[in-house]
């Protein structure tokens, strides 16, 4: 007696597209975080939406991470400390440490950019998604640096000097963090910040430095995997002397 086959087995049911793309899922997330991060300055409960912002955030690299089990386990390990912290410091700032948030916000930061740099480096070919890992890596890279200038200014009072700017922005958080980040990584720096401390200034060169060889890196990689992907040209047939 052959076992009954039940239907719904054999019904393939399609995957939504944050399903079959979740890199680029993340990727559309980092991009609408940064373009509201500047407004959370100048509306009311600022704090509320930077701590849903940070909060989409990391759940959308946590999800973009999700394709094998041991990294889901790490990334919930490494990014449950950092959502519990951020939303008890939005609701206990006097009682909450900043650096019980910042600091495994930091660690997943690193644990993200790793994975998506891994998965750049084994992809077999170039599609969206590798594209689109590239592209979060260096935004990645961009918040990781901002997140370690937030905790070295908050450790050292005197880490940062503000040249210019309105006195309500002249402090390292927030979108003024973010700004200060990619300035430097893509070496562009204004001087309007100026980083003062022995760590600020270590933090500022490794950030100019890194982002210069990712970008670097990222073009050859990619440029080595779509040539390896093509397909060979095809043979010319040697030509005999005296044949017309």
């Amino acid at each position: 007696m052959t076992p009954q086959v039940r239907r719904f087995d054999m019904i393939a049911v399609p995957r939504t597209w944050y399903r079959r793309y979740p890199i680029a899922a993340f990727l559309a997330g980092l991009l609408l975080s940064f373009a509201f991060s500047p407004f959370e300055e100048h509306v009311r409960d600022g704090d509320l939406f930077e701590a849903a912002r940070l909060t989409v955030v990391l759940l959308a690299g946590l999800f973009a991470l999700s394709d094998r089990r041991h990294t889901l386990i790490w990334g919930i390990v490494l990014v449950t400390p950092a959502l519990a912290g951020k939303w008890a410091y939005h609701f206990w700032p006097d009682q909450v440490p900043v650096w019980l948030f910042l600091a495994p916000a930091l660690l997943f930061c690193v644990f993200v950019v790793l994975h998506l740099l891994r998965f750049i480096l084994r992809a077999p070919r170039v599609d969206s998604e590798v594209l689109c890992a590239g592209v979060a890596g260096y935004l990645m890279l961009g918040l990781l640096w901002a997140v370690a200038y937030i905790l070295t200014a908050r450790l050292l009072s005197d880490a940062f000097a503000f040249t210019t700017g309105p006195a309500g922005s002249q402090s390292m958080k927030g979108f003024t963090a973010i700004y200060y980040s990619f300035i430097t990584l893509t070496t562009v720096g204004y001087g309007d910040i100026v980083p003062l401390s022995g760590v600020a200034r270590m933090l500022a060169m490794m950030e100019a430095m890194t982002g210069t060889f990712y970008v670097a890196l990222l073009i050859s990689r990619l440029v080595a995997v779509y040539s390896s992907a093509q397909p060979p040209p095809p043979a010319e047939n040697p030509r005999i002397p005296g044949q017309t």
